[in-house]
């Protein structure tokens, strides 16, 4: 003899029905296995699964009903997607095949037809429910594994990120820098793709990774000379030559990174490690480049690091005011940028000022 299910861990079964004779048969039969709820209506059915769709796991429901009928019930429920959630069985004598296609379109587990045979009906909706619990589990499970996967996958992108940032911090770090210049640089380079009018020209997302590429602008100082790169006078004429070679030396070290070749930062990282030293008029390097043969993201980031390299401090100068800095670049000292550039530069740069000299004083009327 088989122990009966505890009713208050049982699961529930409605059944919509506008027939007495119809509820109790069908209750009867269902009794032994399931709390059984009712509804003489398809409203107040619908009612029901609506109000509290995780408390059924069967409904039984009837298509010939007065007001909303089954098939009305069952069109709601399919919109809602709550026939992925609740296995559904019609109950009808109903024999129109266009109603039967409909009702199977509309995501019903099996049609069952009246007059029910007890043992058939109870074997049917058993067998039934059970291969939907295990699909229901199984999907649950392969969601779950998915989100897993996604996760171990951001992991994994958010340590990638930071072995790019602790890379670029490193090279600040021996250049004698504190490691706040590349997160300024990140800083001044998203606002500059996210909040002017040259957000147009980039996806949200691409101005995420153009903006993590230019930490890596100046990663080829790996390569130069501790007595170049930390000289506190005036470089010569030769020195300068080999300190201009970070850029050809940035995008040779980025492209021997493998693990760095699959990020879509990387694109970006090359070109702009290569070019922030190229200049509107073609005088730059390494390329020489004239106006927009040089990438956009490779102008902005130029002119990010000259603006935050005139307001700081570093072994061979002190640092500059804004308005100094500002003069500089609109007057070409510093190289000439890209006209429209600077001009929509100066027009935000007080904007800019918290990403330079931090947020833990607001009020920048003291800096000329």
């Amino acid at each position: 003899m088989h122990e009966q299910p505890n009713k208050d861990t049982r699961p529930t079964a409605l059944i919509v029905d506008d027939s007495d004779i119809s509820r109790e048969i069908l209750k009867n039969i269902f009794a032994g296995h399931y709390t059984i709820e009712e509804a003489d209506n398809g409203e107040e059915g619908l009612a029901r699964l609506v109000g509290e769709p995780e408390g059924y796991s069967l409904l039984l429901l009837d298509v010939v009903m007065p007001g909303m009928s089954g098939i009305d019930v069952l069109r709601e429920l399919n919109r809602r997607g709550l026939t992925r959630e609740i296995p559904v069985f019609l109950i009808t004598a109903e024999t129109n095949s266009d109603v039967l296609r409909e009702a199977y379109e509309l995501g019903v587990m099996d049609v069952i037809g009246k007059p029910v045979v007890p043992y058939i009906v109870l074997r049917r909706v058993q067998s039934v429910v059970e291969l939907f619990l295990m699909r229901k589990k199984l999907s649950d499970k392969v969601h779950e594994q998915q989100q897993e996967l996604l996760s171990q996958a951001q992991q994994i992108i958010e340590l990638n990120n930071g072995l790019i940032a602790s890379l670029s911090t490193a090279i600040e770090f021996r250049n004698g820098e504190s490691g706040e210049h590349v997160k300024r640089i990140h800083d001044i380079t998203l606002f500059m793709f996210t909040k002017t009018q040259f957000a147009k020209y980039v996806t949200p997302s691409e101005a995420i990774y153009i903006a993590m590429a230019s930490i890596m602008h100046d990663v080829g100082k790996i390569a130069i000379p501790d007595a170049i790169l930390n000289k506190p006078g005036r470089l010569t004429r030769d020195e300068y030559e080999i300190m201009k070679t970070h850029t050809v030396q940035g995008a040779q070290l980025l492209d021997k990174i493998p693990q760095l070749r699959r990020n879509r930062a990387y694109k970006y990282a090359r070109d702009i490690a290569m070019h922030h030293h190229e200049r509107w008029d073609g005088r730059g390097y390494p390329e020489g480049l004239k106006g927009s043969e040089c990438s956009l993201e490779a102008q902005i980031v130029g002119l990010a690091d000259v603006y935050d390299a005139l307001l700081s401090k570093r072994v061979y100068k002190d640092a500059l005011p804004p308005k100094e800095a500002l003069r500089m670049i609109e007057a070409g000292e510093c190289g000439v940028f890209n006209p429209e550039l600077v001009k929509e530069f100066l027009a935000i740069e007080q904007q800019l000022r918290p990403l330079v000299f931090g947020r833990e004083n607001q009020d920048f009327s003291c800096l000329p």
